[in-house]
């Protein structure tokens, strides 16, 4: 029992609780986005795009192609949120904090070691270098 009391006081096993948590509050927020704004504004130009109708029937078997096809269209709307309102600008912001921070450490020219940008020979392979 004492294994599985520090198994769940992992802060891995936290986090992921968390992450699943607010994973699924931001999967509201994101699939109230689609339904209620995106899907009406390609309806006010294109129409209702509603296929679950279509389907094709073998013998007694109903094969509803039209559902899957609105579940694609859907996820593609989805991710394509995601992508646009979160992964893209995220990407962008950490581009730009990454810019600001200088790195401290080189290559060597010789070796290819990472060596200090200010050190004046190189730790691993003692080769002459020009500080920077």
């Amino acid at each position: 029992m004492n294994g599985f009391k520090k198994f769940l006081m992992q802060g891995n096993v936290i986090d992921l609780a968390v992450a699943v948590v607010i994973g699924a509050a931001f999967n509201a927020i994101v699939q109230s986005f689609v339904a209620d704004l995106l899907t009406p504004l390609i309806s006010a130009f294109g129409g209702l795009p509603d296929f679950s109708s279509l389907k094709v029937t073998i013998g007694q078997a109903n094969f509803m192609y039209g559902n899957f096809i609105n579940a694609v269209i859907s996820f593609l709307m989805v991710a394509g949120v995601v992508y646009f309102l979160v992964v893209k600008p995220y990407t962008h912001l950490r581009g730009r904090n990454a810019a600001k921070v200088e790195s401290t450490t080189r290559e060597c020219p010789e070796c290819l070691s990472e060596i200090r940008r200010a050190a004046s020979r190189c730790a691993f392979c003692s080769t002459e270098v020009v500080a920077v």
